[in-house]
């Protein structure tokens, strides 16, 4: 790799295209992709994880530019988190790509087969969707994660990352596009399209001649900007307003644990919780030392009046209603206090955004009631929000968790990245 004004430009370059330019050749190359050998697209992901690994530095160079460049200064800390590489994040990249590699090949699985009163064999097979477009904010492992998962399921895939990040999206771009060429794949079945703002972001959306599925990882004001113009089918990865629920018959050190490691963790990600629930029977016995801990931790916490009636002298400001509806994505945090399970299910169901929800409860009979009753992605039962995470689910990464539920819902892997269609052989029949 080579350096060029201040950033990063790899051997293999990734041209700046235009939105057009950008669909079309990624278009061409998927065509080729999709029947391209198992063998040969493990050897791609392969070269990215080698390519990782080796051109660390630069990348890490990249992302030092990025972080010291002003479009950076205003991000919160949690954002700058979001933003920021280091060696261990480098490597779990590299360590991501070879778990998706070693995942069975989705393309061309065998779905259903059986044979028709007419005697037609009828199989239904498992094919890529084609032209996947990612639209992300700044998180560029996000870059790695998407071209690993399209690689492997035989999509070719454009990708627009945040301004924030470009140095470093260029990088890591190069180096999956380099590793495409040195497995014989098309170079532009990954391509990274960058500037051009709302208006490009507006004709990415709508190039239903091109893009198969459109998928955003951003907050509620990205997924309302598409909404408005989007014609491509769109799978929102959208906003994470998750909750902590604490049982009556939660077990103290348990809840305290969980409620922590689910905000504080790492705060300025989807599924770190945003709003804690805690059953009025023991909130009195446990709300202190929960608040406690958390403001311990440099948590804002703000509150309806009977959690600040019970806080002492922890701070907890008056929640204000938009708080409840409020995805902080920050070392901020909403409690209420709640009568009961149902009471809050039914907080969740009205203000969460159907991405991740957790129970702390010793009760078989509140677990139950809050998994069935709840509306989400994933609903934990004495665990963190925080494992909703295709690394986690052991998918090797994901491309978002999305909170629809057409076509997938969850973690957005290999297998939700592909449709199916159906083969039928005969030997002459005609329809009478």
């Amino acid at each position: 790799m080579t350096r060029y004004d201040g950033r990063v430009k790899p051997v293999s370059p990734t041209e700046t295209k235009t939105i057009a330019e950008a669909c079309d050749a990624a278009r061409v190359a998927s065509r080729s992709l999709a029947t391209a050998p198992a063998e040969q697209r493990n050897e791609a992901l392969a070269e990215i994880a080698r390519g990782l690994r080796d051109g660390s530095g630069e990348v890490l160079e990249a992302n030092r530019l990025d972080l010291e460049d002003d479009r950076a200064s205003d991000l919160t800390p949690a954002l700058r988190d979001r933003l920021a590489l280091d060696p261990s994040r480098v490597e779990a990249m590299a360590v991501g790509v070879e778990q998706v590699m070693r995942l069975d090949d989705p393309v061309g699985e065998i779905l259903e087969t059986r044979t028709l009163e007419s005697g037609l064999e009828l199989t239904k097979v498992r094919v890529p969707l084609g032209v996947v477009a990612v639209v992300y904010e700044a998180r560029p492992n996000v870059t790695i994660d998407c071209a690993a998962l399209t690689i492997k399921s035989g999509n070719a895939i454009v990708l627009r990352g945040s301004s924030y990040a470009e140095r470093t999206n260029t990088a890591l771009a190069g180096i999956v596009r380099e590793a495409l060429v040195e497995a014989g794949l098309p170079i532009d079945s990954v391509v990274l399209s960058i500037g051009g703002g709302r208006e490009a972001l507006s004709e990415l959306a709508t190039r239903d001649d091109s893009i198969d599925l459109l998928i955003p990882r951003g907050g509620e004001g990205l997924k309302n900007a598409l909404k408005e113009v989007a014609t491509v089918p769109v799978m929102y990865a959208a906003s994470g307003n998750c909750h902590v629920f604490v049982d009556a018959d939660a077990d103290p050190g348990m809840a305290r644990s969980i409620v922590v490691n689910a905000k504080v963790n790492r705060p300025g990600v989807c599924n770190s919780a945003e709003t804690l629930l805690v059953d009025r029977a023991v909130a009195a016995e446990l709300l202190p030392s929960i608040l406690g801990d958390l403001s311990a931790e440099g948590v804002e916490l703000v509150g309806d009046q009977e959690t600040r009636s019970l806080a002492g002298d922890i701070p907890v400001g008056e929640a204000t209603e938009k708080d409840w509806d409020t995805e902080f994505l920050d070392l901020k945090m909403s409690v209420a206090v709640v009568d009961g399970v149902e009471a809050a299910i039914e907080h969740v169901n009205r203000h969460g955004s159907g991405h991740s929800e957790a129970i702390v409860t010793g009760s078989s009979e509140a677990a139950e009631a809050f998994t069935s009753g709840v509306d989400a992605a994933a609903v934990y039962v004495n665990a963190s929000t925080r494992f909703t995470d295709g690394f986690e689910y052991g998918m090797g990464a994901e491309i978002g968790n999305s909170t629809q539920k057409l076509h997938a819902r969850g973690p957005i892997g290999v297998r939700e990245l592909t449709t199916f269609k159906y083969v039928v052989r005969g030997d002459g029949q005609v329809r009478a």
